[in-house]
């Protein structure tokens, strides 16, 4: 892919091995407080191909009968999601360019077949921030298009160590995952990718 929408950028290995293995162990210690869990997909109830888990004040949740939306408490334990770990709280203060910390930090874990389907994030009501994105663990594909579903889409690889920031023009385009290339990385014992995105929510 050539070029990106307005607003949208990707810095390709910002994060070195130690950095890595070092963000690994933080949401180790996440995932042990706020376990994995699978959600559903709003009016089917048909699971999505991710497991995910939050960390920050807020986490975002889907599931059949509520559908998207932020919540201060994990859907299976009841409890509230653990803080932000100060090392993601840094890359947000030195990447995104807004006076304000995240409040919520979205985790999906990815098995080698999964996928996520071409969406928008729009369940905020803060668009003047943007979404932070880190990707930890084997390569994947990256489709991005615009603001409507109908147009044009590119895609280009994502692989461990890769951050990539949807703002300005580009925080409402429609974006997703393709595929995960197995076996393009040795940071995760077991393969699969692991995304973090941070979000602000409210203005």
């Amino acid at each position: 892919m050539a070029t990106l929408p307005n607003g949208i950028r990707h810095l390709p290995e910002y994060l070195d091995r130690a950095a890595q293995e070092h963000l690994v162990e933080v949401v180790r210690a996440v995932v042990a407080e706020a376990p994995l869990y699978t959600p559903e997909m709003p009016g089917t109830g048909k699971p999505m191909s991710v497991r995910m888990t939050n960390c920050g004040p807020l986490g975002w949740v889907t599931d059949k009968v509520r559908g998207y939306r932020y919540q201060p408490e994990h859907p299976v334990t009841k409890r509230p999601w653990p803080a932000i770990p100060t090392e993601l709280l840094e890359l947000w203060e030195k990447l995104s360019g807004y006076p304000k910390p995240p409040q919520a930090c979205l985790i999906n874990f990815y098995v080698d077949d999964a996928k996520m389907g071409l969406h928008q994030d729009k369940d905020e009501k803060a668009f003047d921030a943007p979404v932070l994105s880190i990707s930890l663990g084997n390569t994947c594909l990256f489709r991005v298009g615009g603001l409507s579903r109908q147009d044009p889409t590119g895609s280009f690889r994502l692989s461990s160590g890769d951050v990539v920031i949807l703002g300005g023009e580009g925080r409402l385009v429609f974006h997703g995952v393709d595929r995960i290339y197995p076996g393009t990385s040795t940071l995760l014992k077991n393969g699969g990718r692991i995304n973090l995105t941070l979000r602000r929510v409210h203005s």
